[in-house]
């Protein structure tokens, strides 16, 4: 009994060492977001890297406040350069920053949006961007427009933390093409996308007031690439 209890310990151990080497619950995997195919070309893109002045609006009402955004000389140390980005730091040295001055605590949100939708080509898994927080309780979200335009917010996380940080939200698939965040429609075309419009903080009624400070830097995007990839060279585009 005693040879029996102790080899059911060890494998329990065993497994719990396996999956806490293979798999983290902070991180989503993309190859397991809406993966129903074999058939996928998963790849990591930049979609900005907040390096053009004037290239993002910040917008708070004038009822609660006055808000300010401008680039600042900076970067995560803990980012690590996409492969086609090596040898080019000098390219990627400054971040958004934004500050807002409160009138008085309530219930109200500011948003980052850029200067024209960033598009994203392929179907998108993920939408990642570090920033840098405050440790104040106000809330993240992502705002996308899909393959029809139509507008969805996705939530990124607390910013209830100090120094940067990674934050990372998951693009649910659609599940009958016509309902959800749509990224592809073979009756209107054949190139698949997500649009970013840019992000909103909700804030946290007890805490927005006084000044408050965050920044933003690299945004990017698990996006799959294998109808692009694979497409056939004498095969004709539906753009016309």
């Amino acid at each position: 009994m005693k040879k029996l209890l102790a080899f059911s310990f060890v494998a329990v151990l065993t497994a719990g060492l396996v999956f806490a080497q293979t798999s983290s619950l902070t991180d989503p995997n993309p190859e397991m977001i809406g993966a129903d195919s074999a058939m996928q070309a998963l790849r990591e893109v930049s979609i900005d890297k907040f390096e053009r002045e004037g290239s993002w609006n910040v917008h708070i009402s004038p009822d609660y406040g006055v808000i300010t955004g401008r680039l600042f000389d900076g970067n995560p140390a803990m980012k690590e350069p996409l492969p086609e980005d090596e040898g080019k730091e000098d390219e990627d040295t400054q971040v958004l920053g934004v500050r807002v001055d409160f009138f008085r605590r309530g219930i109200n949100s500011f948003t980052i949006k850029a200067g024209r939708p960033l598009p994203i080509e392929g179907t998108v898994k993920t939408i990642s961007m570090w920033v840098c927080g405050r440790n104040q309780d106000h809330e993240l979200y992502a705002l996308v427009q899909d393959y029809f335009g139509s507008n969805f917010e996705l939530y990124m996380g607390s910013l209830g933390f100090s120094g940067w940080k990674k934050l990372t939200c998951v693009v649910p698939p659609s599940p009958d093409g016509e309902h959800g965040i749509v990224q592809s429609s073979v009756y209107y075309g054949d190139k698949p996308g997500l649009r970013i419009v840019g992000f909103r903080v909700d804030c946290n009624p007890m805490q927005a007031r006084g000044q408050y400070y965050v920044y933003f830097d690299d945004l990017r995007a698990v996006t799959d690439l294998y109808d692009m990839e694979n497409h056939d060279e004498d095969d004709m585009s539906d753009n016309w």
